[in-house]
């Protein structure tokens, strides 16, 4: 009785499915489905490739794997090989994320951010015998899930390394790449395209979908720009005399706790008070040559904190209201 070999894997939407059985015979049937093809292996070698259809196995529809084997008994000739079923129905909604933060210099900030980006992804096997001897080769055919979780890595590492080139080259701030979505995700799928081409796998669609940002990291940096708009809101005044005049105070405080010389004597009895009246009041002279600066440029500034989501409208609005009370 002739045996038939067909597609039967537990689950029906498996990427590739190996026949249990190494040993077969001529005379044998192979039952290939649509959107399939079955793939005879041997030596690690894909060899004779069948598309959808009812196959009698015979000498003259395996003419590549008949190289390896001697046909010495006719039809009834047993021989080893294998058999792998590949499914070449379009996957699409294929999902893919990073597993960890990408660590990312902002290239406008200049701070540290850790993202995360997740997307979805499809593809369908074009080349059977290409994938097969890919995945064959790489160990990786004895387990179908792990095969998906290869492409699933290749996808990851080159979109976190895609990510971070984009995000540096175009000078863009991690805070606005949402808008950038639909250019970054036809780059990524450009780079990736000709990895996925070598195991005869077409890309169908890739997308990112969204890039998120820790917490934490977005605090620091509201943190950092908060005092970053002070030095430079102090910086639109006489820079020079302001840190003069606090570091003069430094002096006259470090003086004064220290009672082992003559200035901490002459600080105690009340000189140095006398000394730092000229100094304080060339600071209060540079606090309020601050609320005549360049508002305008105050106000640009603070627009593009809360832009870039480093602000509330609560915050923006409060601290409009502090610099135009200083005109």
């Amino acid at each position: 009785m002739a045996e038939r070999v067909k597609f039967n894997a537990p689950n029906p939407d498996l990427l590739v499915w190996k026949w249990p059985s190494d040993d077969l015979k001529l005379g044998s049937q192979v039952v290939v489905n649509q959107s399939q093809d079955a793939v005879f292996v041997k030596g690690g070698r894909a060899l004779d490739v069948f598309g959808p259809g009812t196959h009698t196995l015979e000498t003259g529809n395996l003419p590549l794997l008949g190289r390896l084997v001697k046909w010495t008994f006719g039809q009834a000739t047993p021989f080893t090989a294998e058999v792998w079923f590949i499914n070449k129905t379009v996957r699409r909604g294929l999902k893919w994320g990073t597993r960890g933060p990408i660590q990312i210099i902002d290239p406008v900030y200049h701070f540290p951010v850790g993202v995360r980006a997740f997307g979805e992804w499809g593809m369908r096997v074009v080349d059977a015998q290409s994938f097969v001897n890919q995945i064959v080769g790489s160990q990786m055919g004895a387990d179908a899930q792990l095969v998906e979780e290869y492409f699933a890595g290749e996808i990851i590492q080159r979109a976190s390394n895609m990510l971070a080139e984009y995000i540096t080259k175009n000078n863009i701030s991690i805070f606005k790449i949402s808008a950038y979505l639909n250019e970054l995700s036809e780059n990524i799928q450009s780079q990736i395209v000709p990895e996925f081409e070598r195991f005869g796998i077409e890309i169908v669609n890739f997308n990112v979908s969204r890039i998120s940002i820790p917490d934490e990291d977005v605090k620091k940096i509201q943190d950092v720009l908060g005092k970053k708009m002070e030095v430079e809101q102090l910086s639109d005044v006489n820079v020079s005399s302001a840190y003069a005049a606090v570091k003069n105070f430094e002096i006259l405080g470090d003086a004064a706790r220290n009672s082992s010389n003559g200035m901490g004597a002459l600080l105690g009895a009340g000189i140095g008070l006398g000394a730092g009246v000229p100094m304080g009041r060339q600071m209060a002279e540079s606090a309020s040559d601050a609320g005549g600066g360049d508002a305008m440029q105050k106000l640009q500034k603070l627009k593009q904190m809360l832009d870039a989501g480093l602000i509330t409208e609560n915050d923006f609005d409060a601290k409009k209201q502090e610099i135009l009370s200083k005109i």
